[in-house]
């Protein structure tokens, strides 16, 4: 029987970390429940495809986000409005906290395994067939030499066929098993009217010291 585990679990404590960036044993239970929140407004606030990662800074009452995305004008806005905007609606959830949140930009999706996923999604989501949706993504990676190897699987009634089943695409190296490697791991879902098709994205950019 397999053994599976999150490529970035398999790695805490050695060449990653935790995203949240804060610890505490009296209110351990607290905080959790507000950084799943603030996750949840943030998927149904902001477009899909768009955020990368969230990390989480606490100190005190204030809550700093930091958003990894592709797309930073369209978290900011105009003169900022898009960001306070959104500062303001968590700030309302999560009540007596201030709220701030710090852009990064990714500038290259194609390396980014979520953002990979979720374009693959939107593609299955607008009928494009799934062989060319991942074949399309796996070309744009593969014209980034920072990236060594890609593995792509899709599972569930891929075209709409009767009998769900599941297909994976690999090019190049992907040593799941080594725990140096750096191993990027996205997923994202495909509602389409025949189904839900989920996608997964495993990207292998060498290996840290």
């Amino acid at each position: 029987m397999a053994h599976k585990v999150h490529p970035k679990i398999f790695r805490i404590g050695t060449t990653e970390t935790w995203d949240p960036r804060w610890f505490s044993l009296s209110r351990y239970r607290k905080y959790l429940r507000e950084d799943l929140k603030i996750r949840e407004i943030l998927e149904k606030e902001v477009e899909r495809g768009i955020i990368e990662r969230v990390e989480i800074e606490r100190l005190g009452n204030k809550i700093n986000l930091i958003i990894r995305t592709a797309k930073p004008g369209v978290l900011i806005g105009k003169g900022g409005q898009g960001a306070e905007a959104l500062a303001n609606k968590i700030a309302k959830v999560i009540k007596g906290k201030e709220i701030k949140i710090d852009v990064e930009e990714i500038r290259n999706a194609s390396t980014s395994a979520v953002l990979l996923a979720s374009q693959i999604a939107a593609d299955l989501e607008r009928r494009v067939p799934y062989k060319s949706a991942v074949k399309r993504a796996i070309r744009r990676v593969l014209e980034r030499k920072q990236v060594k190897g890609i593995k792509v699987k899709v599972k569930g009634r891929l075209d709409g066929a009767e009998i769900a089943r599941d297909e994976t695409f690999k090019y190049g190296k992907m040593p799941l098993q080594t725990i140096r490697a750096d191993i990027d791991y996205g997923e994202s879902r495909a509602y389409c009217s025949y189904g839900v098709v989920g996608v997964k994205v495993w990207l292998y950019k060498g290996e840290k010291i």
